[in-house]
């Protein structure tokens, strides 16, 4: 009882948090390993899945009904990813993600680095790209993020976020809510991978999931309030969370 109790906190905190800028497998990833550390890690990573599926299901939903989505750049982008995403969870089963644990540290430093200089960055909406150019960015960076997301996946939406306001010129409130399209397309994709080999702890997932859905609307509501300059902080802070926790995970990995 004790560790469902935690596990519900952990999935609770993850959905707030991931409803507003993604990175609540950084909360929830490392404590559902903690609490059932003999399971499989590919029944761990499934489970999760099925939770986090509902959170960000309930966090897009309220997204579209309160900010403008952009559909066109949200849709290819979403179907891209589903296909990629997929074909990541595929492939992970089969090969290590050992290179790509070590290089996402730096990556991260990278665009934490660049958000805090940038400080006009996601200040003011105005998007870029429109046509044929807009929807092979989208393309293009759906399926990139689809096959990370199913292949090793820690700061999925955090990166979406980044990526739609650095090429998008979306705002953080904005690009915010067309992650949510695309991580929903994600995590459905790699959820019927899990499911069809049978790594999915089911009352557990639903027990997370229904956490999930509320941490998520509460995160929602503190995103819509608060506006782009709310997201923008706290996705410099998470960002500054995943580069220690993944850094950690990098040096175990190598030895260090």
């Amino acid at each position: 009882m004790i560790d469902f109790v935690w596990l519900g906190a952990a999935a609770f905190a993850a959905g707030l948090v991931d409803a507003v800028v993604g990175g609540g497998g950084l909360i929830q990833v490392p404590a559902i390993f903690s609490v059932l550390p003999k399971e499989v890690p590919a029944t761990l990573l499934g489970t999760n899945k099925f939770a986090s599926i509902f959170g960000t299901s309930a966090a897009a939903v309220n997204y579209a009904r309160r900010v403008r989505v952009a559909w066109s750049t949200a849709a290819p982008a979403a179907a891209a990813a589903f296909v990629l995403s997929f074909a990541g969870a595929w492939t992970v089963t089969r090969v290590p993600a050992d290179f790509v644990r070590t290089l996402l540290p730096i990556v991260l430093v990278a665009v934490a680095v660049y958000t805090f200089k940038k400080k006009d960055l996601g200040a003011i909406h105005a998007p870029v790209h429109t046509g044929l150019t807009e929807r092979y960015w989208a393309v293009g960076i759906g399926a990139a993020i689809g096959f990370y997301d199913g292949f090793f996946g820690p700061g999925t939406g955090s990166f979406l976020i980044f990526l739609f306001v650095r090429f998008f010129g979306f705002d953080f409130l904005s690009a915010s809510a067309a992650a949510k399209i695309v991580n929903v397309a994600c995590n459905f994709s790699a959820l019927m991978w899990f499911g069809y080999s049978g790594h999915l702890l089911w009352q557990l997932g639903l027990m997370m999931a229904g956490c999930q859905v509320v941490g998520s609307l509460i995160g929602t509501r503190l995103a819509l309030k608060h506006g782009s300059g709310f997201v923008r902080k706290l996705f410099l802070v998470v960002v500054s969370g995943l580069i220690v926790k993944t850094a950690y995970d990098a040096f175990k990995t190598i030895g260090w």
